[in-house]
């Protein structure tokens, strides 16, 4: 799989923390050249830094993904000094949790902006250079919410999901003709700072860390394992596979265990913030 990745120029969105950074140090272990890009520049600084620090090739760059001419900009000049780019990995993200009637339209368009459009704004950066080179590989971060047919009080964020998955899936059947290739990544819970910093909105959302996962770092690994192989969609780990394959095979049985869930949440609060009927 080193061999994958040698010499390789890489940009990495939220790369400063969580899945990002792993993906950033383990593409750098593995020879790529690896652009560190985080709304937080002194978090992309600090991985670019430690993996210069073990012997690899980063450097930082600051990235809001919500504005394109910002993600054209990081693009144009990565391609220019480095004679192409070879990898993106669209993998910054946020969520919130609520169920969909505390939700206000400002917590749908924060997710939606990160989340789906901030993807779009990459690929309309990469994608038609890479078009232009014959060579390319773009990995959307989705998620295993975005390939089951119920998530309750994470709508937002299984949505803008779900949309990665189809756009991804789109991307590469259009990309195959130019030499582009184009994978997503579905990892099931992965222990990231995204679940102490996603906001909770009304009594009816599960507290934050209410669900494990793995590592980040065996995140990453499953997911280069998966790009090294060019496989279309990358499930990670097992645990996820299974969830997929059940939404897949009998979807009335997975939406009849997320109304469980849901039950079981809502009986959990306290009498005076449980919904009323009607």
């Amino acid at each position: 799989m080193r061999e994958a990745f040698r010499d390789r120029v890489a940009i990495v969105t939220g790369g400063g923390s969580g899945i990002g950074r792993a993906l950033c140090l383990q593409l750098a272990a593995r020879g790529a050249v690896v652009v560190v890009a985080d709304l937080d520049l002194a978090a992309a600084e600090a991985v670019a830094g430690e993996a210069v620090g073990a012997g690899g090739r980063a450097e930082p760059a600051r990235l809001d993904v919500t504005r394109a001419e910002d993600f054209e900009a990081l693009v144009a000049d990565v391609a220019a000094r480095r004679g192409g780019l070879d990898l993106l990995f669209n993998n910054a993200g946020v969520g919130v949790l609520g169920e969909v009637a505390d939700l206000a339209v400002a917590d749908w368009a924060r997710v939606l902006d990160v989340n789906l459009r901030g993807v779009v704004h990459g690929v309309a950066a990469a994608y038609p250079r890479m078009v232009a080179q014959g060579r390319g590989h773009l990995v959307n971060t989705a998620s295993i919410l975005g390939l089951l047919p119920a998530t309750p009080l994470m709508a937002p964020y299984a949505a803008s999901k779900h949309a990665v998955v189809s756009l991804s899936r789109t991307l590469r059947v259009e990309g195959a003709a130019h030499g582009v290739r184009v994978s997503v990544a579905c990892p099931g819970f992965v222990r990231t700072p995204i679940h102490a910093t996603m906001p909770v909105v009304g009594p009816r959302a599960p507290p934050r860390g209410l669900l494990g996962g793995i590592s980040p770092e065996a995140c990453a690994a499953g997911v280069l394992r998966g790009v090294a192989r060019d496989r279309a969609v990358i499930v990670v780990p097992g645990s996820a596979r299974a969830l997929a394959l059940l939404g897949r095979l009998a979807p009335g049985l997975a939406v009849w265990l997320a109304g469980r869930y849901l039950a079981k949440q809502r009986r959990a609060l306290p009498p005076a913030a449980a919904p009323a009927d009607g």
